[in-house]
């Protein structure tokens, strides 16, 4: 009798195959789906980072008084800056510069250690006329039962009635100690002093009440400029060295004229046409990021060239905005558009700038870019910048756009495929037990068959040889 050992099988292993054949139609349609939901998630978040990033752009421009046009400010010395924004009207302006606002700031020298215990209190005087006080009776932060000039300036700075007026601080000067305090202001207002009159440590009151280590390092004073040539021009004193005498315009002066030099500066105020030219690139290069994103997810791909087709290569609501987006580039105002100010589309949709015809356009009409361009803010929301602002928030918007709407449906997706997943693995499970239940029986059948098969061969074998 032949035995059955020629049938050889993994009973894991025939179960593992014959259950994966049992559920291979459901888990190549899950693994096909899966696939594209990946692949839709992954172009949902590029087009959500480009459409951002545009936003961002068509935001910054936007901001505030800023306007695509941009204006300069230029002083012809070196005595401080000045920016100007749209607002400003082109023009040249004289100033004398006779003096700095400064911080008042005094230094009080000799100081050494004194006891702490029933100090008093000190008051630190502004010459607008307030003054806060501080407690020298807590001021020894290290309880070592001696107040020091360093644990004086803390208790001047840590003090909330202080409220950053004063910065206290100390310096070592030939092994002595000097108390400094600083107005954190500048203006004739905003100097500074104590008042020693509650302080009841007779050493402590005796040494800040010496005339001879109180100096006045720098003393308070306002700013003061002149509207065109000192004495004859127009003056004008204030606390601080920004000045904004001119609509639109911002001046930050940080150097006096010296008393020889009578003559006024000059600030020059006009169009600045590199910041201009550089904020229309920036729409540009915005515009073509987005563009290029669109572009690559719509792709209808080549089979020829074994090129794949875009995750969103039919979606006629992508096809929509970018036909919409095309369409507001060609917004007009008062007969002109981008195209008049060197903004041009090329084949590929991408735009062009030619800086050339930008600068001529804006010579001829300075206020005709920034009506094109208009507004993409809350307070004013026009013109090119806020219709596409608008068209972009159809899609952004995180209540009701196509983006929340389109993550929202894909993520129930997800969520259906892990569920039919778990379906058809609870399916494999079932079916790879009872498959390998019924092959191990076989096996073990098997294995006895093949026994008695042995037993009989043997037996046969035996009487054959004895006759």
């Amino acid at each position: 009798m032949m035995p059955l050992n020629n049938i050889n099988y993994d009973p894991k292993t025939t179960a593992t195959n014959l259950a994966n054949s049992y559920v291979a139609g459901q888990q190549l349609a899950i693994d096909n789906r899966n696939k594209i939901v990946t692949s839709t998630t992954s172009g949902l978040t590029s087009l959500s980072s480009a459409m951002s990033a545009f936003q961002g752009t068509l935001s910054s421009l936007s901001l505030g008084t800023k306007t695509i046009s941009a204006n300069s400010a230029t002083f012809s010395a070196a005595v401080g800056t000045a920016t100007a924004n749209s607002l400003a009207s082109p023009g040249t302006y004289s100033f004398y510069v006779q003096q700095l606002a400064t911080a008042g700031q005094v230094s009080y020298g000799g100081l050494t250690d004194t006891a702490a215990a029933g100090s008093g209190n000190l008051n630190v005087m502004l010459a607008d006329g307030s003054s806060f006080q501080i407690s020298l009776n807590t001021a020894d932060s290290n309880l070592d039962g001696s107040l020091s000039a360093k644990e004086i300036a803390a208790a001047i700075n840590v003090t909330a009635a202080n409220n950053s007026r004063v910065t206290a601080s100390t310096l070592n000067i030939d092994g002595a100690t000097t108390l400094v305090l600083t107005s954190n202001k500048t203006g004739a207002d905003n100097g500074v002093t104590l008042d020693t009159s509650g302080v009841t440590n007779a050493a402590l009151k005796a040494m800040l009440d010496d005339p001879s280590q109180k100096k006045t390092v720098v003393a308070a004073q306002n700013a003061v400029v002149w509207v065109g040539a000192q004495t004859t021009g127009t003056k004008i004193e204030q606390a601080s060295n920004t000045f904004s005498v001119i609509d639109g315009v911002t001046m930050t002066f940080n150097k006096a004229q010296a008393a020889t030099e009578t003559a006024p500066v000059t600030l020059t105020v006009g169009s600045d046409s590199a910041a201009t030219s550089a904020n229309v690139q920036s729409f540009v290069d915005a515009y073509n990021k987005l563009i290029t994103t669109l572009d690559g997810l719509t792709d209808a791909g080549d089979p020829g060239k074994k090129v794949a087709a875009g995750v969103f290569a039919s979606d006629s609501g992508l096809a929509a905005l970018r036909n919409n987006l095309l369409a507001t580039l060609r917004t007009g105002l008062g007969g002109q558009s981008l195209v008049n100010y060197g903004i041009a589309a090329k084949r590929d949709g991408t735009l062009e700038l030619n800086t050339g015809r930008l600068n001529k356009a804006v010579l001829a009409n300075p206020g005709g870019l920034d009506g094109l361009f208009g507004k993409a803010s809350l307070s004013a929301n026009g013109g090119v910048l806020g219709k596409l602002d608008k068209l972009m928030g159809q899609w952004t918007n995180s209540a009701n756009g196509q983006l929340t709407s389109r993550k929202t449906t894909i993520s129930k997706e997800q969520l259906s495929l892990t569920d039919r997943q778990s379906k058809v693995q609870a399916q494999f499970d079932n079916a790879y037990g009872r498959y390998l239940t019924q092959f191990t029986n076989l096996q073990t059948l098997q294995s006895k068959m093949n026994n008695t098969s042995s037993l009989f061969t043997a037996l046969f074998s035996s009487n054959n040889s004895s006759s």
